[in-house]
């Protein structure tokens, strides 16, 4: 591995530096490694002593190397064309982000990752593989998760509609003795992968949640372990603070969030323009709660310079040989730059953040390591499923209302500067959908100097929910849903897809609402994409009344 990490913190750099002097002398390092809780707890909390096991991650991999080489050599060998991981959060953000860097090799499996529960995007992933040549890959710590339980059983009922033994198509990946791990055996699993029980999911990019997929498509295991080791090393034990990139990258973000520079915004070569939602769930999820944290922006257009306000500390990630990133527009601003030689550093750079990520907790006073605040959505989702909730409360408008942009003006004018707009899309997670609900987050940008971030549920509930629920008071959230067709009912199971996905989106609003953040409630109906675009447009003109009022 080659990694570089450069720091621009112009007027911060003095703090930084003494928050690195203090670490020097307090042997936060050595701490680190020996998992000490005071780090972040006087009391050693659950899920901090015992989620810390992601520090030993490279030097594992190379045990589990040969068994994984194996695998993607057996799917190559029996023809597989494609591989699906059906996963949420940690167990899904990585795979895409290796399939996103890697691609497949040769004459290895295509690999396609299904993280949303409308119908249309399960339908959607169903007719783009030859399902007969198909292995899924049910990934899941707990074993208990609803989303990837669901996508199993449906397409455990399309392989069996085939004849033969279902059970050859399906591999699971979770922690040992788990409940998934018990019905896989019962099933007949093609493979069953058990992962490190001490590494929490968002940690979990290098045990066999990440890096199962990339044995599928082939990728250079050995030179990922070794980008992996040598960022390890960066920040091992006996390394020297001053000198190790976690460290530093830890220290700014941490110390630049405490003076308000909380929004993390990033950049990226093109061929790592996958990684940034990795990271965002990594920051959000570790970082937002105790209404503290930082607030990871990815995928936002880079803008101009005036679109950008005090909030920011970019993050700039570069690849060797890839077209430069254009940070004029960003010249004023402290950075972090990450140059790396290879495609496969993405390993180190994965390792670099997570150290980073824990420091900066640290800074912050949080305990980076649990999510106290996720299980209020998904409690307020069951209930929606079993019919105990009062939808009274949900206020819901028409995406066709005459006044929506009326409507979005007057959630838009309690912004104050520093605050963010989060826009939830429960709806099928498409390119085309994507590329117009980014035009909203530039005329929100462009009109009002707010940093944006775009998710689609239910998958940001299990990465940026955490922080939009914990974290400070400064979002301000665009929930958009539809009427989502057809049902698609989920196997061995009472409920269908339409009605996971509506309670998913109804148990994230109330939760939100009882947290009292600034939320507003947009259904789309049965219009799609032309309601899609009108609330595009409400949104663009709500911006610029907001920004003249």
């Amino acid at each position: 591995m080659s990694l570089r990490l450069q720091l621009h913190l112009n007027d911060y750099v003095d703090v930084v530096g003494r928050r690195l002097a203090s670490w020097g002398g307090d042997d936060i390092l050595a701490r680190l490694w020996a998992r000490d809780h005071t780090l972040w707890s006087p009391q050693p909390v659950p899920e901090l002593a015992d989620r810390l096991g992601w520090l030993e991650l490279p030097d594992r991999l190379e045990r589990i190397i040969p068994d994984l080489e194996a695998f993607g050599n057996e799917l190559i060998a029996d023809g597989i064309a494609h591989v699906v991981v059906l996963g949420m959060g940690g167990s899904s953000l990585a795979p895409e982000v290796f399939s996103a860097v890697f691609g497949s090799g040769p004459g290895a499996p295509e690999l396609r990752v299904l993280d949303s529960t409308h119908p249309a995007a399960v339908l959607s992933t169903a007719e783009a593989i030859d399902i007969g040549r198909t292995v899924f890959i049910v990934a899941s710590k707990s074993g208990t998760t609803i989303e990837p339980l669901s996508f199993m059983e449906y397409f455990w009922s399309r392989v069996a509609e085939l004849g033969g033994d279902p059970g050859s198509h399906f591999v699971a990946t979770t922690d040992p003795g788990s409940n998934l791990e018990t019905l896989a055996r019962q099933r007949g699993f093609r493979h069953i992968f058990s992962a490190p029980p001490d590494v929490g999911g968002r940690y979990s990019a290098l045990t066999e949640f990440g890096m199962v997929p990339a044995a599928a498509i082939g990728a250079d295991l050995e030179a990922l372990r070794a980008a992996a080791l040598a960022a390890r090393n960066n920040s091992g034990a006996t390394a020297m603070v001053a000198r190790s990139d976690g460290c530093r990258l830890g220290a700014a973000i941490g110390e630049l969030a405490r003076a308000g520079r909380d929004k993390v915004t990033f950049l990226t070569s093109p061929d790592f323009a996958a990684l940034p939602a990795w990271i965002e769930q990594l920051i959000a999820e570790s970082t937002g709660k105790n209404g503290t944290g930082v607030i990871p922006i990815g995928g936002e257009t880079p803008g101009s310079a005036a679109a950008y306000g005090p909030d920011r500390f970019f993050v700039v990630i570069e690849t060797a040989g890839g077209p430069p990133v254009d940070i004029a527009a960003i010249s004023e601003h402290p950075r972090a730059v990450l140059s790396c030689d290879a495609a496969t550093d993405i390993a180190g750079v994965m390792y670099t953040f997570e150290v980073a990520t824990a420091l900066a907790g640290s800074v912050l006073g949080i305990q980076p390591f649990d999510q106290p605040d996720v299980q209020l959505a998904k409690e307020l989702a069951r209930d929606a499923m079993a019919g105990r909730l009062d939808l009274s409360d949900v206020i819901e408008i028409d995406a066709m209302a005459p006044d929506l942009a009326d409507h979005l003006a007057t959630w838009l004018n309690s912004a104050v500067p520093g605050d963010y707009v989060g826009i939830h899309a429960f709806i099928e997670p498409t390119a085309a959908a994507r590329d117009v609900l980014d035009s909203a987050r530039r005329a929100v940008r462009d009109a009002r100097g707010l940093a944006t971030t775009l998710d689609f549920g239910p998958r940001f509930l299990h990465s940026t929910g955490q922080l939009h629920k914990g974290g400070p008071d400064s979002g301000l959230f665009l929930e958009i849903i539809d009427h989502p067709t057809p049902a698609v009912p989920v196997p061995t199971t009472d409920y269908d897809f339409a009605k996971l996905v509506t309670a998913q989106s109804l148990g994230d609003h109330l939760a939100l609402r009882q947290r009292g953040r600034r939320v507003l409630l947009v259904c789309l109906g049965e219009s799609g994409m032309e309601a899609l675009h009108r609330v595009t447009a409400a949104v663009a003109a709500a911006a610029e009344i907001a920004a003249t009022a």
